[in-house]
């Protein structure tokens, strides 16, 4: 529809059209100082990781034939560092300035195609999916044209954010659940407690500015140190909802313990802020209503993480809704929250933690009807301090003590209570 003045205030009408055009100009071709360059390019036979030394603006892909290969364009960036060499399905990388960035390009030893492409939170590390594929389906998605991948961009005047960009869509046809994970413990009697471990896969997380860590990676490993230390303990069984490197949607991380029957629920994360030097540990229990802003930004971050596989939870079918949320059941949630401030109470002597440790927020991972739930943010990733802690051997043991603690106690008391 085109614009059509209608009189009345033509100069502040002036005045908001400028404005609209340059916030236009600033998502689609980035801010002036975000020039960057290429710092490396690592290439896996699934994956290919563009890193740079500065935030880009944006970045698409071209399947292009004759001969096949890989176009990465990327805006707000320029050639850098020597590429390594090939991987897999990529024989050779090569870079070169195109207009307004630079071109990075794959060449293919066999076809391969991009299938989904996600920028980390700072927008300087972007990871493509690779998937090796028959000659019609490259051709396909040759033809198919670019893909465009977005980095998360702030606005100066503060109110636009955008997280991930899908590339590909999604059949709307419901997915079969996938094969239930590996129970440890072979005494039915005995609770079941399942430990999700955040993120993963194409879904790296908060990213550590200084130390490097990743969160899937952190979160990974404090959810086999809580295994072990369950385990250890005799008291329960455990399983974990993955144990590799793998992205699950949020839907089938406590789908799988409502499928196992799990009797808690504990979901693990790191914390991550742009700025400042936040630091220790918080817990999250359901509530529709954030408890404070940083709950809020929390539940904002965490439940768009479905979106980088084109599950937009928003939309979900009725009856899929109807399992996952039901928030009528108030014994559950007041389960959590007992659960919450008991692990609050044990872990203090043994790791740093927030003076407001317990907050609420609507996290969709915690939307179980019938089961205990809390989502265990261990510390903060952007912080170098914390980070250290959490990702070292001592720390993670830590966090499993605290968490074995007030595991026994949590059962104990339910036991007592019948």
């Amino acid at each position: 529809m085109p614009f059509r003045w209608t009189g009345g205030q033509p100069a502040r009408q002036k005045r908001l059209v400028s404005l609209l055009l340059a916030l236009v100009a600033l998502i689609l071709g980035g801010a002036p100082g975000w020039a960057a360059s290429v710092e490396a390019v690592d290439v896996a036979p699934d994956h290919v990781t563009l890193r740079f030394d500065a935030r880009v603006a944006a970045a698409s892909a071209l399947m292009l034939a004759g001969p096949r290969r890989i176009a990465i364009d990327v805006s707000g960036a320029e050639p850098g560092a020597a590429l390594a060499a090939g991987d897999g399905p990529v024989a050779r990388i090569r870079q070169a300035r195109n207009s307004g960035g630079t071109r990075i390009v794959l060449d293919l030893a066999q076809p391969a195609i991009v299938t989904e492409g996600i920028f980390d939170a700072d927008g300087r590390t972007l990871t493509l999916a690779l998937r090796t594929v028959d000659d019609a389906a490259f051709a396909r998605a040759a033809a198919d044209g670019r893909v465009r991948f977005l980095p998360p961009f702030s606005y100066a005047g503060g109110a636009v954010r955008a997280s991930y960009a899908v590339t590909l869509p999604v059949p709307a046809a419901r997915r079969a659940p996938g094969p239930l994970p590996r129970v440890y413990g072979d005494d039915d009697s005995r609770p079941l407690v399942v430990i999700d471990a955040g993120h993963g896969g194409v879904d790296p997380g908060a990213i550590g500015a200084e130390t490097g860590l990743r969160e899937k990676d952190v979160t990974l490993a404090i959810a086999k140190a809580i295994r072990d230390e369950l385990l250890a303990s005799g008291r329960v069984r455990v399983a974990l909802t993955r144990e590799d490197d793998r992205f699950i949607v949020l839907q089938d991380r406590f789908g799988i313990a409502r499928r196992l029957k799990a009797d808690l629920f504990i979901s693990i994360h790191c914390d991550s802020v742009g700025a400042g030097q936040a630091s220790g540990a918080t817990v999250y229990t359901l509530s529709e209503v954030a408890s404070d802003k940083e709950a809020a930004r929390l539940a904002a971050r965490e439940n768009k993480a479905d979106i980088i596989q084109g599950v937009n939870l928003a939309s979900t079918e009725a009856d899929i809704s109807s399992l996952l949320i039901d928030l009528t059941q108030r014994e559950t949630m007041n389960q959590s929250a007992a659960f919450a401030r008991l692990l609050g109470r044990e872990a203090k002597p043994l790791m740093p933690v927030k003076p407001n440790f317990h907050r609420m927020a609507s996290l969709m991972v915690l939307k179980a009807p019938d089961m205990p739930s809390i989502l265990f943010e261990t510390g903060y990733i952007s912080n170098p301090q914390d980070a250290n802690f959490i990702g070292s051997p001592r720390g993670q043991a830590a966090i499993a003590e605290s968490v074995r603690r007030a595991v026994d106690i949590h059962f104990a008391r339910r036991l007592a209570a019948r």
